[in-house]
């Protein structure tokens, strides 16, 4: 048993659910060593929890999301039982290969959304368990990270299992400016010129409760509210595949305008998925102090420092705007200056600029004080 596993095992029982005596979870395993799962069960064991495991293969969700739509149905009614009987979910995630679902047709992941995520995950889940996602080492990641498989390993770690105590007090004051905030003025490099509001929205710092690993503060702009232009500055992959520079044009609130380095008719398919696609259900702020580059993994990509994230798609029940889509896509924007620079204002006051928080109050999110 690698002693890394006992570790991250314990914080996402202890930290991240925060389980109890006779609380039950499901621990839904993705392509994972099975001493990772058998950590898990042994940390929840330990607080007197419950654990009760699923087994997952990437390739065989792939070929199930293909499925007929009543096989989908029954899948996603079966699933729906199970949750709704637990306390708590965690769900880590690894795979060989991040294009798997490729094979999967856009209609297919449609249907696959309707039937199964969104009843099981986005729904129950989401809304009615103590629950945490994360992903898991592999060599196909560590290939997209430009990084060998055993440095990888070392970085994911070393980012998974950070202070995140001390990162949640650095970051309340950054939630009470948010709660806060009317409008917001984001400014980046080319054409990136953007603004909303954020007023009565509510707002939710991230420090290892949702997401390992983690560190950032997410809101929702009003829906209506979005006006400008943004240009993303960091790659993305949606149902195994991949999109650059994806640029688009907000008009009071719609994306009336998307185009990438690729394929746009792709892209603009996933954004006429239904209304709700073409709205931005969440608007965060991250700084997770040693992620510093993209690696095409939306679980660390948007913690990355000096980053913010502007999501496409379905808004969280704790930060309703009102927007409901199948999709939510969190495409990332770096402002740090080795990719640019930009500012974020809050009710005309900047309060980050090129990747760092120049108010007083926030600098301990900075990541010379994080790390």
């Amino acid at each position: 048993m690698d002693p890394r596993y006992t570790q991250l095992a314990d914080l996402l029982v202890r930290h991240s659910t925060k389980l109890k005596k006779d609380e039950h979870v499901l621990i839904e395993a993705f392509d994972i060593p099975v001493e990772m799962t058998i950590a898990i069960i042994r940390a929840a064991r330990a607080v007197g929890a419950h654990a009760h495991v699923a087994e997952r293969s990437g390739r065989i969700v792939a070929e199930l999301y293909r499925g007929e739509e009543k096989n989908l149905a029954m899948w996603g009614e079966y699933d729906l039982e199970r949750m709704k009987r637990m306390h708590a979910y965690l769900g880590v995630r690894g795979g060989h290969n991040v294009s798997e679902q490729t094979l999967v047709k856009g209609d297919e992941m449609k249907r696959a959304a309707r039937l199964y995520s969104k009843p099981v995950h986005f729904e129950q889940r989401v809304n009615h368990t103590k629950w945490c996602v994360l992903r898991w080492p592999s060599a196909s990641m560590a290939q997209l990270a430009g990084k060998s498989t055993e440095a990888f390993e070392d970085f994911y770690f070393k980012v998974c299992c950070v202070d995140y105590a001390r990162m949640d007090a650095a970051c309340a004051p950054l939630a009470t400016r948010m709660r806060a905030t009317d409008r917001v003025q984001i400014t980046g490099p080319g054409e990136t010129n953007l603004s909303f509001s954020i007023k009565n929205i509510g707002t939710v710092p991230c420090c290892g409760d949702k997401n390992i690993p983690d560190g950032e503060c997410f809101t929702a702009p009003v829906r209506d509210s979005v006006n400008g232009v943004l240009h993303y500055n960091t790659a993305t992959v949606y149902n195994g595949q991949s999109f650059d520079n994806v640029r688009l044009v907000f008009r009071h609130g719609k994306i009336v305008e998307a185009s990438c380095v690729g394929d746009s008719a792709k892209l603009n398919e996933i954004f006429d998925t239904d209304e709700g696609a073409r709205y931005i259900g969440e608007f965060a702020i991250g700084f997770n102090p040693h992620i510093t580059h993209p690696m095409k993994d939306i679980l660390f990509d948007e913690k990355i420092a000096g980053s913010f994230h502007f999501t496409p798609g379905r808004c969280y029940d704790e930060t309703d705007n009102g927007n409901q889509s199948e999709i939510h896509w969190d495409l990332v924007c770096i402002q740090r200056e080795d990719f640019g620079g930009g500012t974020i204002a809050f009710d005309g006051e900047v309060i980050r600029k090129d990747g760092l928080f120049v108010v007083d109050d926030l600098k301990g999110l900075n990541p010379d004080r994080l790390a």
